[in-house]
Formats: C-alpha cells, structure tokens, sequence
C-alpha cells in the first residue's frame, strides 16, 4: 500500500485510497446502522454556545461531545437517546491494526458528517488520557482540504486533498499537531452512496483510544 509520509509533520501518514470502492460501500453500511442506533446531533462550542457546522454520532464505548456548559468530553451514552453508543464495527477495526499497529483497540469512533458548507477549525485533539495512542482518520464522499499545523496554534501550517478512501494516521508528534478541514471540495464521482449520501456530502471517521 502506498503511504505519503507528510514531510512538514513528522508523525503524519497519508494513505490514498485505502478503502477500495467495496470496502467504502460497506464501511457506508454500518454507518447507516449506526446513524438509526444513535441518530446525528450538533455539539456546542464551550461557553459561547455556537454550534458546530458538522453533524454527528459515534460509535464504541465512548463517544466525544461538546456542550456550552460543560465542554469537550467523552461520554458513554447518546446526549438524547441516553442509550449506550452502538459498537464499533470489525471493517474498522481491522483496519485500525492494520495502520497503527497499536496493541490495544479504539475506545471510540466519532462519525462527522459534512455538508457543502461545513468545516472545522484548527484543532487539537487533546481530550484523551493517553496521548501517546495513534488516531486514524477515514474519509467518505467529496474531497476536501485537509490543514496540518505544528503543535502550537501559530506554527506554519500546510495543506492537501483528503478524497474519499483515504486514511491519515496521526501519531508520535503528530498526536499533537492541529489540523483542521478548510473547506469541502465536490468532486464528480466521490459523492457519498445513498441512502448516506441523503444526509450529506462526507464522513470523517476518527478512531481514537481515550483512556
């Protein structure tokens, strides 16, 4: 499998079309599934309360939230349904042993689902107890600019095509780094299949060990 090693974030592993076409029709399907279990909601940004343009779920046993009162944070059940997070199905499982190579499974599996207009600003993904762990990014659907920065949010930052199939590992100082979804890029061909493709444009899936 081909991997480009991002020069400018040591750490960072982008994988073009690692998912084959049969391989993104099934990860749809169980999304789809997870979608009906835990349904799609908006989180909040801390103590301004302004919501975020990407809808989502999750799946595993926990599942990362954000609400004006209480913050960034992990949960172990829906914050409506208050029903435990559907499992993380085995496609992804796999595939986290096979990019990471880390010993242990993700804890949890955040579902972002994009429209044309969403996006999601330079972050840190720091929420977690044990940092030292990978996260391994999948897309679904339209491209989009993904933005990769240094572990402060000023350093020099770079830019690439995230396109559906791809994977990005993201670990030892990359852990750290922020990075972020500039803008969605539609492209013929990449949209996502129906009936996923109904509720938007693309999905992020972010496997993550928390504690």
């Amino acid at each position: 499998m081909f991997c480009n090693e991002i020069r400018s974030c040591p750490g960072a592993y982008h994988y073009p079309g690692f998912l084959t076409p049969s391989v993104q029709c099934d990860v749809s399907a169980h999304i789809i599934k997870i979608i009906q279990q835990a349904p799609l909601f908006v989180s909040y940004m801390p103590r301004t309360g302004v919501p975020m343009s990407v809808r989502m779920t999750n799946c595993g046993p926990l599942g990362w939230m954000s609400d004006k009162a209480l913050g960034y944070r992990y949960v172990n059940a829906h914050p409506e349904t208050l029903l435990a997070w559907p499992a993380i199905p085995s496609p992804l499982l796999e595939i986290w042993d096979a990019l990471t190579q880390y010993p242990k499974p993700p804890e949890a599996c955040l579902v972002n689902l994009y429209d044309l207009e969403a996006k999601m600003a330079l972050h840190q993904d720091r929420d977690e107890i044990d940092l030292s762990a990978p996260i391994l990014s999948l897309s679904l659907g339209f491209d989009c600019r993904f933005r990769l920065g240094g572990q402060k949010r000023n350093d020099p930052s770079s830019t690439f095509v995230l396109s559906t199939g791809d994977a990005l590992v993201l670990k030892g100082p990359a852990r750290r780094c922020f990075h972020g979804v500039d803008r969605i890029l539609p492209t013929i061909g990449a949209a996502l299949p129906p009936p996923l493709g109904d509720l938007g444009v693309r999905v992020n899936l972010t496997l993550r060990r928390v504690s």
